[in-house]
């Protein structure tokens, strides 16, 4: 198997963290396996089957209550420092792995995915990959369907604004602990994969951007959020937010100004296009839907109105009522139909030109589109935001593509199972190929492992965020936080040691060969890269160093 690009220092230090892991797991299982099995020995059958059920649910309950490193037994829970579970983790202690064990169990799967993720993208394990763009439209390269592909992102911000508004909003709850929550949820897997696989964070750039526009939401009404029932508040918050956008991203050299310092963290070079400035990625595609998210915050808060009015509509005479309804189906047809003629239909560069140059317009035409075709169904369809799911009139669920949906944005906008770039930073525009020479064939056995792995590492992100991020313990969840760092800072000391270990030798073997009576105009190869024999005057140099 070879790799094709340099090992980084953070790829190292999740391999050192992630094998003790899943060692600890494997041990933990046969603890939990032993103690079942003397159980059963001094008791009935009956009895066991009560008690390992019993076990289960222990577990269970334990994981969904916030567990993850606090153990389940009095004996464990006396100590409440922040390094206690590392230290028992660290001398394997045997309660402290049983109680554990799910988590474990947890983290270990979401090692293995990642590890997948980084076989499939930076190395030949896989022997060949074919050059065809992902799903319908990067598989068969279908660039006519790109605005469709627009609407889309653009919608999913649209739910940024109105889910995030409609929460803040009724729940009142700007805790820690939520905010917590709410970064994991954005933010893990992707810091995942941009450790494992060695790229920018701005490459997965629907993550950084949901994360800012959820950021400005939790701002907006966090602020001064005892007025948030004064209307006249919220109408001058959403003002803000314009303004706010407006400065930022209208007037030429803000932006600039603004994230400028953070260029560390938000700077994306794509080796096709190496010229571009570092910020270039994230000023177009945060500037694409940057006014969106504000208008889902103003259907957010006029929803409960309009849900209102609907009622009296449906309460209205027969006549009024089919005359109010084919008022409005007409007008969100009309508008339809001009924005499908005139901003649609454009290509791909004059339709991004167009909503930079008037994002408001062309949003506001897309959302009453949207909004009308939301309410045409409103009583036909009871529509449950958190499950993602219709009832039906016997109060049945029934699962729809929502759901898939849902899981596959949270994990397939960060990287694609299926997809490959072969190099740090670069596009995924390869598409991993398991049966050569059947494409459509290739393309549905990658898309079931996309939708699989998508699925468990949507899952095991819920259950890591509920065993790591407590909802109601403040002081645990620092401390899970300051052992985190540590854990981080620890692992990659190690792990750049590693890295710089064989680049020392490396230089000492080209002195050696170098002294030997080479020429000093040959190369070596040195971290993947041709690189000359140092002169005499730098072994010179070296030698009174070493010295």
């Amino acid at each position: 198997m070879k790799i094709v690009d340099p090992i980084s220092p953070c790829q190292v230090a999740f391999f050192l963290g992630i094998i003790p892991v899943i060692a600890s797991w494997i041990y933990a299982e046969i603890l939990e396996h032993r103690k079942n099995t003397i159980t059963k020995s001094h008791s009935d059958v009956a009895l066991t089957e009560i008690g390992k059920e019993t076990v289960q649910e222990e577990d269970r309950a334990i994981l969904l209550e916030g567990g993850g490193l606090q153990s389940a037994s009095p004996r464990a829970r006396v100590s409440s420092s922040a390094w206690s579970p590392i230290v028992r983790f660290l001398t394997m202690d045997e309660t402290f792995l049983i109680d554990n064990r799910l988590t474990l169990r947890a983290m270990s799967e979401f090692g293995v995915l990642l590890s997948y993720y980084y076989l499939c993208d930076r190395t030949d394990f896989f022997a060949s990959s074919t050059k065809v763009l992902f799903l319908m439209y990067h598989y068969f390269a279908a660039t006519e369907i790109y605005n469709a592909i627009r609407i889309f992102i653009a919608a999913y911000v649209w739910m940024t604004g109105f889910g995030n508004f409609s929460y803040y909003y009724i729940r009142k709850d700007f805790s820690l602990a939520r905010f917590a929550q709410m970064m994991w949820r954005l933010n893990f897997l992707v810091i995942f994969c941009c450790i494992i696989l060695n790229n920018s964070y701005m490459l997965y750039y629907i993550c950084p951007m949901h994360t800012l526009f959820t950021l400005m939401v939790y701002g907006a009404l966090g602020i001064l959020n005892k007025y948030n029932e004064i209307g006249s508040v919220i109408a001058a918050k959403i003002a803000a937010c314009f303004l706010v956008v407006i400065l930022v991203w209208e007037i030429p050299g803000v932006f600039e100004f603004l994230w400028g310092p953070f260029t560390f963290f938000l700077g994306y070079t794509d080796p096709a296009k190496p010229n571009l400035s570092r910020l270039h990625e994230w000023h177009f595609r945060s500037g694409l839907d940057r006014y969106i998210w504000i208008i889902g915050m103003i259907y957010a808060y006029y929803h409960p109105t309009v849900e209102r009015w609907m009622e009296k509509l449906e309460e209205a005479e027969v006549k009024r009522r089919i005359s109010i309804k084919s008022a409005v189906a007409l007008i969100a047809i009309v508008v339809g139909y001009l924005w499908f003629e005139y901003i649609y239909k454009l290509d791909k560069i004059t339709y991004n030109n167009l909503l930079n140059h008037c994002p408001v317009d062309v949003e506001l035409k897309q959302c009453l589109h949207m909004f009308a075709e939301c309410h045409a169904t409103v009583k036909r369809l009871q529509f449950d935001s958190i499950r993602m799911a219709w009832k039906s009139d016997t109060g049945n669920l029934h699962l729809t593509i929502s759901y898939l949906v849902k899981v596959c944005c949270q994990v397939g906008w960060y990287a694609g199972p299926g997809t490959i770039s072969s190099v740090p930073d670069g596009q995924p525009k390869l598409l991993l190929c398991l049966i050569p020479d059947y494409p459509l064939l290739n393309f549905m056995l990658t898309t079931a492992i996309y939708v699989a792995i998508s699925y468990r590492l949507f899952e095991l992100t819920n259950t890591l965020k509920t065993a790591f991020v407590p909802s109601k313990d403040d002081k645990r969840l620092m401390n899970n936080a300051i052992m985190g760092i540590g854990a981080f800072t620890v692992l990659y000391t190690l792990a750049f040691a590693f890295v710089s270990i064989p680049a020392m030798l490396t230089m000492k073997f080209e002195v050696a060969i170098s002294c030997l009576g080479m020429e000093q105009t040959e190369n070596v190869l040195f971290h993947g890269r041709s690189v000359p024999l140092p002169t005499t005057e730098d072994i010179i140099v070296m030698s009174e160093w070493k010295h």
